[in-house]
């Protein structure tokens, strides 16, 4: 055969998978549907910024192994992820901090802070939380989250909060001091120039092809390569046989405008039910200094996010982590299993949402056991 792998996928972990394989001295080919590489995380230019074109993505790590490794193929700035949340008007700061809690409740130090959530949580009459609702207000109480997370979480879902599961919110930063790092991560930043670039340099030296339909050539492909990394969806790849599983999708209402500065910070949430849009991202932002470099630029590129739900043609997002897709997904892995020369992973070959570190690190683990 004329490659050792076929890498179906050009976002982050083939990308990562198929460097690692050429290093390795394997022979390799990557192959995207997309008219494009890089995937989800692709960037392009408009007006001299680089536009998140399928959403905000930033780059946040606890990981020296996985920071070292993405740093040879890109340098990336100090931008530090602080967004608002706008309700109604009135602006908050994300996430929760003491910030938040002095709007809301006037309250100064972290004692009254402290006493105001307990003293929410103690009238809702929450002691175990069953679900999205109840583990929010146990956490930030009742104020913050009718103002702050119902309506956007109930937007981004498309279901109340009663009837989604608690952990979706137990990862949502809480802190009694003034600290508007909403990551809070060790590494963070964005790659200077791009993730198409990041991309770019990753696969560096490796055919690959575009507007490659993996599924619809699947037996002439399969001739070409000993083993096929394939990061599509799961069920997808068979056919839908068991049926779909279930994800949130979104859709991006990009402009540009001509004003330099559209909303301060490269993302405000809006929190309220009303608003059709769950946020809105002002580019520019992620790249430049908001005092000099940005404001250079004469136009600005927004994105409003519209959270949807997924159907059969839809770009899928987030995986809906609920029973019946957790058991769906577990037969489809069962059948997985028996394809004894491909390999399924990343975000929609393993059914999961994954920070891109969790990505970086995911591949580089398949590479430490298939490369040896």
């Amino acid at each position: 055969m004329k490659y050792d792998y076929l890498v179906v996928g050009a976002g982050l972990f083939g990308a990562v998978f198929a460097e690692q394989a050429k290093h390795a001295g394997k022979r390799v080919l990557v192959i995207d549907r997309r008219p494009h590489i890089a995937g989800n995380v692709y960037t392009e230019e408009v007006e001299g910024i680089q536009v998140h074109r399928y959403g905000a993505h930033i780059f946040h790590t606890n990981s020296r192994r996985v920071w070292d490794y993405i740093t040879k193929f890109a340098e990336f700035n100090r931008f530090t992820n602080s967004p608002v949340a706008n309700y109604h008007g009135e602006l908050y700061s994300l996430p929760f901090n003491m910030y938040t809690f002095n709007k809301m409740w006037g309250v100064v130090t972290p004692e009254e802070a402290a006493a105001k959530i307990e003293e929410q949580r103690r009238d809702a009459g929450i002691t175990d939380p069953k679900n999205l609702e109840e583990q929010a207000i146990s956490l930030v109480g009742t104020d913050i989250y009718e103002k702050l997370i119902r309506g956007y979480t109930e937007k981004q879902w498309g279901r109340p909060c009663t009837e989604l599961p608690s952990f979706i919110i137990r990862r949502l930063p809480v802190r009694l001091t003034f600290d508007n790092n909403y990551f809070n991560a060790r590494y963070q930043g964005i790659p200077i120039g791009g993730y198409t670039k990041l991309v770019s340099n990753l696969l560096e030296g490796i055919e690959v092809r575009t507007g490659t339909d993996y599924l619809k050539q699947k037996a002439e492909l399969d001739a070409e390569a000993e083993r096929v990394i394939y990061t599509g969806p799961i069920d997808e790849y068979f056919g839908y046989s068991l049926g779909a599983l279930q994800y949130r999708s979104v859709r991006f209402e990009t402009e540009v405008l001509d004003k330099p500065n559209f909303q301060g910070n490269a993302a405000v949430n809006y929190t309220d039910r009303e608003t059709p849009w769950t946020r809105i991202i002002e580019h520019k932002w992620f790249e430049f200094g908001k005092d000099v470099d940005g404001n250079d630029l004469p136009k600005t590129v927004i994105s409003r996010e519209y959270s949807s739900e997924w159907k059969v043609g839809d770009e899928p997002y987030y995986p809906v982590n609920d029973r019946r897709n957790g058991e769906l997904y577990e037969r489809y892995l069962q059948l997985a299993k028996k394809e004894r020369r491909v390999i399924f992973g990343g975000r929609l070959g393993q059914y999961r949402y994954y920070d891109m570190d969790a990505v970086i690190d995911a591949a580089l683990a398949l590479c430490g056991r298939e490369l040896g």
